[in-house]
């Protein structure tokens, strides 16, 4: 072995990835890389970005300084073609990696290909217009010089940002071990001496005590408190599937995705999913049911149609916040609170629609039909949903998005159990964001909780959401609220 190098053959196996040496004089391993599930398409769209705004002052630059008024319609049509042959140009996505992305010489081979073919379609496209080939050739360089300079600037700024220690810590990925042994702590060892750029562990954990940071369901609960990003499990072999299945449910409310050593599993799972976790091979259990990337979709989605929708809804809003005061004395506004996202509790907005001393703050008892503490007003716009309206303030304040899983008041039953007791299942309701409107509202389960028949629809519906989500199922769902529940009969 050659000094500066270590051996991998010490790792538990199932865990030694393809590389069997590193260098260990850096103090971190370079021989891998890590894709972080949001940076890629960011730098994608700050690079689309830059090219448009390197395609603008280019064509401000030739109006200016080269062409003549006549032809400069040939010289748009140009500049837009080339910018579109940039942007469809397939891309070598893994340059992006980490620590690649952090590399001028390989964000070169990344830029060059989409670049050099926006250059040419700019020369073919002038050049079947009839110009002439030297014109051609000195306009197709200025096109050239803008967008490599503009992206060279990106680049320049990017490498230093992504180099700070605050974005080092935030691009990592926090990390929990679930297990002991030999294995468990040489995994903590390799990702705490090695691996910090791209991984950091905030624990050990295991129900056996000993030298762990606590047991699972100690890291269940700080879980809902810190973002955790993946959980390892790394047991003995002696252990068994069994023991990683058990875990695995009681894993099942935790946002974060979760991995086991491929040793621990039967040959009758060959078929689960593999994936690189930097130096290591590991078996994917669960994921996260919206990926970060996904996240910020909806979040986008989320800010632009509540703003548009309040705007719109504001002197429907006014009027019914003065029918309230008229109605009856109290605020017009009821706060409650709700658990929510990652088993987080938060204060949900409502129009207020029941006598102020008579209102429920835990919901020990939900709201019937014919339900004396309901008031005049509060029945019609109950009816009408109307009374749902201001959690589009929840929904700026991102603690609800417009469509999810209904949150619940923390004393609601069903079958005279609280929700979580009636049925195990129901917090993996909590893995996304909860709605004001759900696929479980849509398809006639609102309403009161009887019977634990009823929470077993309304959650299986809600999980179906969650495994089916995307932008326009957002929108369908949106759409037929409107259509199907503000005239609902199971709303009062």
């Amino acid at each position: 072995m050659k000094n500066g190098e270590t051996d991998l053959s010490s790792l538990p196996s199932g865990l030694d990835s393809i590389p069997r040496r590193i260098h260990t004089a850096r103090g971190v391993d370079d021989s891998f890389s890590y894709r972080h599930p949001v940076l890629p398409q960011v730098v994608v769209l700050s690079d689309a970005f830059c090219v448009c705004l390197a395609v603008v002052a280019c064509i401000a630059w030739q109006r200016i300084y080269d062409t003549p008024d006549e032809l400069s319609g040939a010289l748009l049509l140009a500049n837009i073609m080339a910018a579109g042959a940039f942007f469809l140009f397939p891309k070598n996505v893994p340059l992006l990696d980490i620590p690649d992305i952090t590399k001028i010489s390989v964000q070169i081979r990344y830029l060059l290909p989409p670049v050099a073919f926006g250059e040419v379609v700019f020369c073919t496209v002038l050049v079947m217009l009839s110009w002439p080939f030297g014109v051609t050739v000195r306009m197709g360089m200025e096109w050239l010089v803008f967008v490599v300079a503009i992206l060279f600037v990106e680049r320049c700024v990017g490498t230093y940002i992504l180099h700070t220690p605050t974005m080092t810590r935030r691009l990592a990925r926090k990390v929990a071990i679930i297990g002991s042994g030999s294995e468990a702590t040489q995994m903590a060892t390799r990702i705490n001496t090695r691996m910090q750029r791209m991984f950091r562990l905030v624990g050990t954990f295991d129900d056996q005590g000993g030298d762990s940071d606590g047991t699972v369901e100690e890291l269940v609960l700080r879980a809902r408190e810190d973002h955790i990003d993946a959980v390892i499990i790394c047991f003995p072999p002696a252990c068994g599937q069994q023991h990683v299945m058990d875990v695995l449910w009681r894993l099942r409310g935790v946002l974060a995705d979760v991995y086991v050593v491929p040793s621990l599993m039967t040959e009758d799972c060959h078929g689960w999913p593999v994936e690189r976790f930097g130096p290591f091979s590991l078996t994917v259990l669960q994921r996260r049911p919206l990926s970060e990337w996904d996240m910020l979709e909806k979040r986008a989605f989320d800010l632009t149609a509540s703003v548009l929708l309040l705007l719109a809804l504001a002197p429907l809003l006014t009027l019914v916040a003065l029918a309230i005061k008229l109605d009856s004395r109290g605020p017009v506004l009821f706060c409650q609170p709700r658990q929510g996202f990652n088993n987080r509790y938060f204060n949900v907005f409502k129009f207020r629609s029941m006598y102020t001393d008579m209102s429920d703050l835990d919901a020990a008892r939900q709201t019937s039909r014919t339900d004396p503490r309901v008031t005049r007003i509060g029945r019609w716009i109950r009816r009408l949903s109307i009374d749902e309206l201001p959690q589009l303030f929840n929904v700026l304040r991102g603690e609800m998005s417009l469509v999810g899983p209904r949150p619940h008041a923390p004393q609601t039953r069903a079958g005279g159990q609280l929700l979580h007791e009636a049925m195990e299942e129901y917090v993996a309701r909590h893995r996304v964001q909860p709605g004001i409107t759900g696929w479980a509202q849509i398809n006639g389960s609102r309403g009161e909780l009887v019977t634990r028949d009823d929470l077993c629809r309304r959650v299986v519906l809600d999980l179906e959401y969650i495994r089916a989500w995307s932008i326009w199922l957002d929108i369908k769902i949106i759409f037929l609220t409107i259509k199907r529940e503000i005239f609902s009969r199971n709303a009062f």
